[in-house]
């Protein structure tokens, strides 16, 4: 427990100016969601957190379609880049997140 929390206050100490922004947000419920999917998949029968992940899951869609309202990114593409940075089984980094939304952005223009 010590361990995660330490790692957690130096990632915030880092990203304190750009906790606001959409992406940031966008990557913490992202990571805020793999680590309620592995606490479910311990306790199943942990109704609030299954509410709780189905809350979050929500604000991430509106916020993702705000995102590609905002930019002239496609929902799809933005869905799929978090599909990539899933799968690579490691927190997702807001910095890389950023870059590679502003590639995206980019192609479109």
């Amino acid at each position: 427990m010590v361990k995660n929390s330490f790692i957690s206050i130096i990632s915030q100490e880092e990203n304190k100016e750009n906790r606001g922004s959409v992406e940031f947000q966008i990557v913490s419920f992202t990571n805020k969601i793999d680590r309620l999917t592995s606490h479910l998949q311990l306790h199943k029968k942990d109704y609030l957190s299954e509410r709780g992940l189905l809350k979050i899951l929500g604000k991430r869609h509106r916020l993702l379609a705000y995102l590609s309202k905002k930019t002239r990114v496609h929902y799809k593409e933005v869905k799929e880049l978090i599909d990539q940075l899933d799968k690579r089984k490691t927190r997702v980094d807001y910095k890389e997140f950023k870059e590679l939304i502003d590639q995206l952005e980019k192609k479109t223009r």
